[in-house]
C-alpha cells in the first residue's frame, strides 16, 4: 500500500505543540504546522490557555511511483481525460475516517483536484483518464448515501485541470461569510425546491418576453430570475433575463439581506417574500442550495433552483434561454455548452462543436468594446492579478495588463496567449 503522488490530507486536531517527525505507509512523512491561536501579549509571558491551541497537520508523501521531474508517472498515454462534479449534503458522523476510506481507494488512481468532507456532506471537483475518473465515482456509488448523486462531467483541454489532489477535512464545503456549518443544509424543506432542466426551462419562458427582458410570469405571480455566482461568471455566459450579480466572491452574497439604503441594486429589496417566486441558478447546484437556506431563514416561502445548475441544463436542454460560455473554476475557465452536448437534446436546441457561440453582450474591461473570446485572463502584473475580460488589440496595447499603471509595476509577467494560465512567479523571476 502505497500514498498518492501531489496528495494532501488536512486535519484539524487539538494537540500539544511537538516538533514531530513521523513514518508512513514505510516512506518519510512531512508534517506542516498551522498554529490558529486568538491570544494576544503585549509583553513575553507564558503561554497559558484553557484549550490546546488547534493545529491543521497538512499529510505530504512521496512514493515510488514519483519520476525524476517529481510527477507520477501512469500509463494513460492516449487516454481521455474528464473533469468530473458532484457533491452531496448529507450527514457524515466521521470525517476523518471517511477521508481514511477515500485516500485508500484513490492512491493508486491518476485523480487531480478538489475534494472537501465534512459533517455535512462532500464536494468534489477532480480531473483524471476517463478510467480513473469514473472509477471514483462507481466507488462512491457503492455507498447507499450517495448511490443516486447527480455527476456531472466534461472534456478536459490536454490533460489535468488541476496541479494537484487535495483532500481534506473541509470546515465549510463552500466558503461563505461566517461559514455554513450552522446552516439546516441537511433538512431538505429548507433548501429550494430543484427543478428539472426542462421545467426549468417552461419557467423561464414564461418569465422572458420576446425581447429576452424578465418580466412578470402569466401565473399571475412575480418572479425573479437569481443568479448566485460572481459578477465576472455572468460576464461570459448567462441566463437571458438574468442580471449581472454586483459580487467578485460568493462569501460576500447578500441578496435579500440588507434594506435599499444599504444596497440599492439588490434585486430581493422589497420584495413579497410570501408571493413571489425566487428561481435560482448557479455552475452545478451547490451555492444554490447554501444560500437558499440563507434565504429560508429570512422568510422567502417560493425558492426554487436548476437541479444539478447550468452544466446539467446545458446537457438536457442544449442553449435554450442561455447565453454565451460557462466559466469553470479550473485550468480551463471557460466552456462552450458544446462541452455538455446531449444527443437526444431536441433539433431546435441542440449544440455541436460548430455551434456559433453568442458573444455580443460580452464586453472588454478597458476599452469597452464587443469581445470575441469569452475566457478571462488574468492581469501580467503579479501584485494586481485581476481576473479580467480583454479584447485582442487591448492586450498588445496593456502588454497584458488591465490599466496603464500596471505596465510599470515592478513584477511584470509575459503576455499569455490561448489557454495558458500564468506559472508561479520564480519562474519568470529566474529566467
Amino acid at each position: 500500500m502505497r500514498a498518492s503522488p501531489a496528495l494532501s490530507v488536512s486535519l484539524t486536531i487539538p494537540l500539544p505543540l511537538a516538533s514531530t517527525r513521523t513514518r508512513f505507509f514505510t516512506e518519510t512523512l512531512r508534517l506542516k504546522q498551522h498554529v490558529s491561536d486568538t491570544q494576544t501579549f503585549s509583553r513575553p509571558v507564558p503561554l497559558v490557555s484553557k484549550q490546546p491551541p488547534s493545529i491543521r497537520w497538512t499529510f505530504s508523501c512521496k512514493c515510488r511511483n514519483i519520476g525524476r521531474n517529481s510527477h507520477a508517472k501512469f500509463d494513460d498515454e492516449g487516454e481521455d481525460f474528464i473533469v468530473v462534479n458532484f457533491y452531496r449534503f448529507v450527514s457524515i458522523q466521521d470525517p476523518s475516517a471517511e477521508i481514511a476510506k477515500h485516500l485508500s481507494f484513490l492512491q493508486d488512481l491518476n485523480i487531480r483536484g478538489r475534494i472537501y468532507l465534512n459533517e455535512q456532506g462532500i464536494n468534489a471537483q477532480y480531473s483524471g483518464p476517463s478510467k480513473d475518473a469514473l472509477a471514483y465515482v462507481e466507488w462512491l456509488k457503492e455507498d447507499e448515501r450517495f448511490s443516486d448523486i447527480l455527476v456531472q462531467m466534461s472534456p478536459a483541454i490536454g490533460r489535468h485541470a488541476f496541479p494537484k489532489l487535495k483532500l481534506q477535512n473541509k470546515p465549510s464545503l463552500v466558503q461563505y461569510e461566517g461559514g455554513i456549518s450552522h446552516l439546516p443544509l441537511l433538512d431538505p424543506p429548507m433548501r429550494a425546491k430543484p427543478l428539472e432542466p426542462s421545467e426549468w426551462k417552461e419557467k423561464l419562458k414564461e418569465l422572458t418576453d420576446d425581447d429576452g427582458e424578465a418580466s412578470p410570469s402569466d401565473c399571475g405571480r412575480s418572479c425573479i430570475l437569481l443568479d448566485v455566482r460572481n459578477g465576472y461568471e455572468w460576464d461570459v455566459g448567462h441566463f437571458r433575463g438574468a442580471r449581472r450579480p454586483e459580487v467578485d466572491c460568493f462569501r460576500n452574497t447578500s441578496f435579500g439581506l440588507s434594506d435599499e439604503k444599504e444596497a440599492p441594486s439588490d434585486p430581493l429589496i422589497n420584495v413579497d417574500k410570501e408571493n413571489t417566486d425566487i428561481l435560482m441558478y448557479c455552475t452545478g447546484g451547490i451555492r444554490c442550495d447554501v444560500y437558499s437556506t440563507v434565504l429560508r431563514q429570512r422568510g422567502f416561502k417560493n425558492l426554487y433552483t436548476l437541479k444539478g445548475g447550468v452544466s446539467h441544463y446545458l446537457e438536457e436542454e442544449g442553449t435554450s434561454e442561455w447565453v454565451g460560455n460557462l466559466f469553470v473554476f479550473d485550468s480551463r475557465l471557460s466552456l462552450p455548452p458544446a462541452a455538455y452536448s446531449n444527443s437526444t437534446v431536441d433539433e431546435e436546441s441542440r449544440i455541436t462543436p460548430q455551434t456559433p457561440v453568442d458573444t455580443s453582450f460580452a464586453r472588454c474591461y478597458i476599452c469597452d468594446s464587443q469581445v470575441e473570446e469569452l475566457r478571462h485572463r488574468n492581469c501580467a502584473n503579479l501584485d494586481c492579478n485581476l481576473l479580467f475580460l480583454c479584447c485582442a488589440e487591448c492586450v498588445v496595447d496593456l502588454k497584458g495588463c488591465c490599466c496603464s499603471d500596471c505596465i510599470t509595476a515592478p513584477r511584470l509577467r509575459p503576455v499569455l496567449h490561448g489557454v495558458k494560465r500564468y506559472e508561479k512567479w520564480h519562474v519568470y523571476r529566474d529566467s
